[in-house]
Order: structure tokens, then C-alpha cells, then sequence
């Protein structure tokens, strides 16, 4: 089959076009007003990439055109969908692509707030490091893993699973289209306010998705409040899990360090000496899901286990460090709502407990760009000596209630965080030209930030030199 992709440079988009290439098909795709890290991906996958819309760009035999769901690529009125539409070809989105191709599958969707993209690529590093060649979906890069998106040919498949909805015209959870026979639940906690107005409306989709899961299932869950209101949907075997002690799996006697070490405890009491390079709480909570969940289902060793926690690198942005021999770090966080904001800064004040934090940060997604969510300026630096804060983006602000740059500043200032906002690239490399050379800085958003993650770690490369690297 020949398949083109209409917005390729999604995360998911060019995970599922990996996987279909494997899986044997033809690909190719277009985007227009993408940005790295996935921009620079996309390019080097090997297949036709085009960086205009253009009825041109479709192959004269295409069989499916895959749509993204992102308003910049202006849904039926894109020249491609308008093509497409006029041959007669198949224009469906990725999510319904996954579940038609995995329908026979053993799929694994691991869900939740915050925690997925690790967990996924986590559990696919694992898999594939004990030689199991299990297919996988990741809406995010992994140095550890060769790419996003892979068919394998083992009976499972790991899949991400976003609660965000298909498209404008279709306003099912993309997860639920997935045929779980498993689900890996890290979180729940209120988002994407633009398309969920309250929690309830947030819960329902993985209310959905729990109610898929066959009786032969397994749901592996964090022991949380939120996660314990949904559970019940589940008619399937669950197992729990947290960083505190519970009826589940569990860690205990973690020491943070560059090599971070902790003990993973079993519900039989077995004990399980663990070491990784993440960083934050939040990604020991992430290893002790993953572990519960492919112990449970005898899919590695204990000792397999162990050799892949410590050798997976994580993944592109989500607390990534950008500089090697500037004295002052320069780590990208991924910051697309409170919770993973939150996680990132809390994350660099366990590490760089004595250093000023200066926190970059762009109001990228419609959550933080809300005005309802104005309350979250309130704490979500709290610790950090400064924030720059860049202006949130325009497009889809008539959708919802936008805030206002000028709001966006106010709030942060009002809560006693020293914050200034920058317009351009050059405004922000200029303030950060002048630091003491003691601080640690964070990059922090799930945009392109003013392309800072990229032209920022050479200046202080060379401005922060004069001292060996913290």
C-alpha cells in the first residue's frame, strides 16, 4: 500500500509512518512550519519529505492520505485532503490507521496526564534490549531507540496513548481506538481544558479505555486518588504501583546522584537493586510502572530488567542536557502542562539543590495559554531564582478564553517570582549572557521556544567555558 502523510512531522504522525514503512508499506509526507527537534528527525528517515502542502506532492498511485489533526494544516481545505478527495483516495488520521493495523495485535497502551512518552520508550527499550522485538509507538525521540515508530515482529505492541481528541470533526480520545489488551496508567490530572472544560469531561475518555480492557487483561496503575475513581471500569486483573509503599510495587531508599540508585520492592517482598541516569522523582516513579508492568507479565528477567533501566538515555526533551563544557547546564524540560512543567523544575532542584534556577519558558499549549488557568502561574515556579518568559503563540487563540502576555507576566510576578518577558531569541541569549556563572538554566516548553534549544548551548559553550562543566 501507498501511504502519504499530511503533517508528517507530528510526533505521532512520523512514529506511524516508521511503523507502516516497516510493516512493508510505501511512504511519504509534507509538513510545512516545523521546527527541531522533529523537523530535523522527519528529515533524515529516508523517505519522500516535502516542506510545502502541495496536490503535487501525492504519488499518482497513493491508496491512503493520513491527516494530522493540527490546525496549521487546515483540515479539508489542505491541497492535499483536496486531492485526495477528488481521486477517490482513503483519507483517515493516524489513530484510526494504528487500530485498523494492530487490530490483531497484543497492544499495550500506556495513558496518563504525564509520564507516557518516557514509560513507552522505557518499555521498549527494555523489550528490545532482552530481545524481544516488540512493535512500538512513540509520540517522541529516544537515543536509545533507533526510531519512534517500529512494526516488530513479536506478538506485542506498545503504543502511546494520547487522550487528545482525533480531529476537529471527530472528538474521540485517539486511545481508544487502540484495542488494548493492557494498559500502563502513570497519571490523571486535569488537561487539555481546551477540549476537556472540567475533569469529569478530562476522566471520561480513560473511563473508555478501561472498559476495553478484555478480562484476560492487565492494568498496572499508579496507586493515586484520581486513578483509583477510574479504575473500577477495568473488569481485568489490576496491579498498583507508586514511589511510596503500597499494595503493589514500590521504591524505597532512593539516592539521587548523576547515577541515581533505588531499591524496586515486589508485592511478595522480593527486592530489586535499580540504577539510572533520569533525573527527578518523577522518572523513578516512571521505571517503577514500567518494571511492574513487564515483570508482571513475565516478558523480561529481573537481571534484563536491571542492565536496561541503567543504559536507557531517556528521551529528547524531557530534561535533556543541551551543553557539555559550559559550567552552567543548559537542560530542555518538556513543559506542555503543570504537572510536567512542575516535574521538570522540581527535577533541577533535587539535582542543583545549590544553584540558582533560571527557568525559560513559553506558554505553549492551549492549557497554559488559558485564562483559566491563570491560577497555575501561582506556584508552578515556585524554587526558581528568575523566569523569562516568552510570548504564548496566536494560532487557535479565538478557539478558547486566551490570556494576554501582559496577564501571563503579572500572574507570575504577583506570586514573588522574578520574571521578565522576552520577545525575540536575542533578548532572551542577552539575559542569559549575564549570569554568574552558578546557575543552572532550563529550557521549558512543548514548542519551538524561539529556536533557543538550538542556538543557545553553543553561546554558553563559549561564554561558560573558563571552568570544567558542573
Amino acid at each position: 500500500m501507498r501511504i502519504h502523510f499530511t503533517g508528517i512531522a507530528g510526533a505521532g504522525m512520523s512514529a506511524v509512518a516508521l511503523m507502516m514503512r516497516d510493516a512493508g508499506h510505501e511512504v511519504s509526507g509534507s509538513d510545512a512550519d516545523v521546527f527541531p527537534p522533529m523537523s530535523t528527525y522527519v528529515e533524515g528517515l529516508g523517505f519522500p519529505f516535502h516542506r510545502s502542502f502541495d496536490a503535487a506532492n501525492l504519488p499518482g498511485d497513493l491508496d491512503v492520505l493520513v491527516l494530522g489533526a493540527s490546525a496549521k494544516l487546515g483540515g479539508e481545505d489542505n491541497p492535499e485532503v483536496a486531492e485526495a478527495r477528488r481521486r477517490g483516495v482513503k483519507v483517515t488520521t493516524f489513530p484510526e490507521l494504528v487500530g485498523e493495523a494492530t487490530r490483531d495485535r497484543l497492544n499495550t497502551v500506556v495513558a496518563g496526564s504525564f509520564g507516557k512518552s518516557t514509560c513507552t520508550a522505557l518499555m521498549a527499550h527494555v523489550l528490545k534490549e532482552a530481545d524481544r522485538d516488540a512493535g512500538w509507538m512513540i509520540g517522541a525521540i529516544s537515543p536509545s531507540l533507533p526510531a519512534t515508530g517500529h512494526w516488530g515482529t513479536a506478538p506485542e505492541v506498545i503504543l502511546e496513548g494520547d487522550e487528545y481528541i482525533v480531529g476537529p470533526a471527530d472528538h474521540r480520545s485517539k486511545f481508544v481506538l487502540y484495542h488494548p489488551r493492557d494498559v500502563l496508567l502513570t497519571s490523571l490530572i486535569h488537561d487539555h481544558v481546551n477540549v476537556f472544560p472540567t475533569f469529569a469531561d478530562y476522566e471520561n475518555p480513560f473511563r473508555e479505555l478501561l472498559r476495553l480492557l478484555p478480562a484476560e487483561g492487565l492494568l498496572v496503575a499508579r496507586d493515586h486518588p484520581a486513578i483509583r475513581a477510574v479504575a473500577g471500569e477495568a473488569a481485568c486483573r489490576i496491579v498498583w504501583y507508586d514511589t511510596a509503599p503500597c499494595a503493589g510495587w514500590f521504591s524505597e531508599d532512593v539516592v539521587y546522584g548523576e547515577t541515581t540508585r533505588f531499591t524496586l520492592v515486589a508485592p511478595d517482598g522480593r527486592r530489586i537493586a535499580m540504577a539510572t541516569t533520569l533525573l527527578g522523582e518523577h522518572n523513578i516513579e516512571n521505571i517503577v510502572g514500567v518494571a511492574a508492568y513487564v515483570l508482571e507479565r513475565g516478558l523480561v528477567s529481573e537481571a534484563a530488567l536491571i542492565r536496561a533501566v541503567a543504559s536507557f538515555a531517556g528521551i529528547r526533551r524531557r530534561l535533556d542536557r543541551l551543553t557539555a563544557a559550559s559550567r552552567v547546564p543548559v537542560i530542555e524540560g518538556f513543559g506542555s502542562s503543570y504537572e510536567k512543567a512542575r516535574s521538570a523544575i522540581e527535577a533541577m532542584l533535587l539535582h542543583y539543590p545549590t544553584r540558582p534556577l533560571t527557568v525559560v519558558f513559553e506558554p505553549h499549549t492551549f492549557s497554559w495559554r488559558n485564562r483559566d488557568a491563570l491560577p497555575w502561574y501561582d506556584t508552578v515556579f515556585a524554587g526558581v531564582a528568575r523566569a523569562l518568559i516568552v510570548p504564548p503563540p496566536s494560532h487557535g487563540a479565538a478557539s478558547h478564553n486566551q490570556s494576554s502576555f501582559e496577564e501571563i507576566l503579572a500572574r507570575t510576578a504577583a506570586a514573588g517570582i522574578a520574571v521578565d518577558g522576552v520577545r525575540t531569541a536575542d533578548e532572551a541569549t542577552a539575559a542569559l549572557s549575564a549570569l554568574s556563572g552558578e546557575e543552572v538554566v532550563l529550557l521549558l516548553s512543548s514548542g519551538p521556544l524561539l529556536g533557543l534549544p538550538d542556538s543557545l548551548p553553543p553561546v554558553f559553550e563559549a561564554l561558560y567555558a573558563d571552568a570544567a562543566a558542573a
